[in-house]
């Protein structure tokens, strides 16, 4: 067989099996109809992150190359935010204009085939939500070396918006200008957690230039294209949105630089066998307090993953504490500690059980 017959015999093999996947897919979407016709008549939501958890977890176990796993996860996930769309569009609004680090995780959530609505504050993604504009809205909430974003925590104290999905994110960051040129830059614009990130970089390569907070890192690329004097620290990806030309590429101070998403909403989620619970609560003024809080997570042997405490902002050195742990609200054990704590507490509320992200 001459080499030009092998190829168009290999050509061929594909097309064949193109056609069966095109069908196969066709199939999976109809049969997406018919569960979409159900939970309708029985009012269950769209998105079952529990679900979709465990189907991609198994279609990893399942695969056995030469696609690496993480690839077909991607594929599938993508294939999942399809057969989702036909059975109801899923609109969300997050932090930022196209290019930003949330618009990107919403994807990574969610799929390309959602409608999406950028706002210029985290403020704006909790109003858009609680004025039911949109289903769901990510937003950004500790950094492994900033640490949390204090308003997006607040925001939490007071809203009925509760944590749908987390998501964990590699936060690589460019400098970016319209000239490319270090030189050209006299101001560094980002948000104020980016310019945190690069604190270290920009004291060695950029000393005598001006800081522009931004409310987000797409925003300042944004800017970055309208004056050349102007450089944005944003995702590399910025670049070709905006007309731009990286001055340097990883500049962020440290090599693990990671962002945590929430998917927030109003929906509650089933288990997924592998989940984290949130929740907020203070405290009764008195000695022993937050020990009385704790000892029944070790009782239970269930582990703590974050305790961090904010202040209320209602009454001079009076805090809340965010707490998350492993488990789902839903499980025996879960009930008997919360049940317990809140009689060592003047609120406490639930943000909500989801299944964990992968850091």
């Amino acid at each position: 067989m001459s080499p030009n017959n092998k190829l168009q015999t290999l050509r061929e093999q594909i097309d064949e099996i193109d056609h069966e996947l095109l069908d196969l897919l066709n199939l999976r979407a109809g049969i997406a109809l018919k569960v979409s016709e159900f939970k309708q008549k029985n009012a269950i939501d769209v998105y079952d992150p529990a679900r979709e958890n465990q189907v991609l977890q198994k279609i990893k176990s399942l695969n056995k190359g030469p696609l690496d796993s993480d690839l077909v996860k991607s594929v599938f996930k993508e294939i999942i935010s399809v057969c989702r769309s036909i059975q109801r569009p899923i609109a969300l609004t997050v932090l930022g204009p196209p290019g930003s680090y949330s618009h990107q995780v919403a994807t990574k959530i969610l799929g390309t085939t959602v409608d999406i609505d950028p706002v210029p504050t985290i403020d704006d993604v909790f109003v858009d939500l609680e004025k039911r504009k949109n289903l769901f809205g990510v937003v950004p909430v500790e950094n492994s070396a900033e640490g949390s974003i204090g308003n997006v925590l607040d925001r939490f104290i007071d809203t009925d918006l509760k944590i749908c999905s987390e998501h964990y994110e590699r936060i690589s960051h460019s400098l970016l200008s319209v000239t490319g040129k270090i030189d050209d830059v006299k101001t560094v614009a980002s948000h104020p957690q980016a310019l945190g990130q690069c604190r270290k970089w920009l004291s060695k390569r950029l000393k005598n230039v001006d800081y522009k907070e931004t409310s987000s890192t797409a925003k300042a690329a944004q800017l970055a294209s309208e004056n050349k004097h102007i450089a944005a620290i944003a995702g590399k990806f910025n670049a070709s949105i905006y007309g731009l030309e990286v001055v340097e590429s990883n500049i962020e101070d440290y090599p693990n630089n990671t962002t945590r998403f929430f998917l927030i909403g109003y929906q509650d989620n089933s288990p997924s066998g592998n989940d984290k619970t949130s929740i907020v609560f203070s405290l009764k003024d008195e000695p022993g307090a937050l020990s009385s809080v704790l000892m029944p997570f070790d009782k239970q042997n269930i582990n703590l993953t974050k305790i961090e405490s904010r202040p209320t902002r209602k009454k001079s050195w009076e805090y809340v504490f965010f707490v998350d742990f492993d488990g789902h609200v839903s499980e025996k054990p879960v009930q008997k500690i919360l049940d317990t704590v809140k009689k060592s507490c003047v609120f406490l509320k639930i943000l909500g059980s989801y299944p964990k992200g992968k850091i």
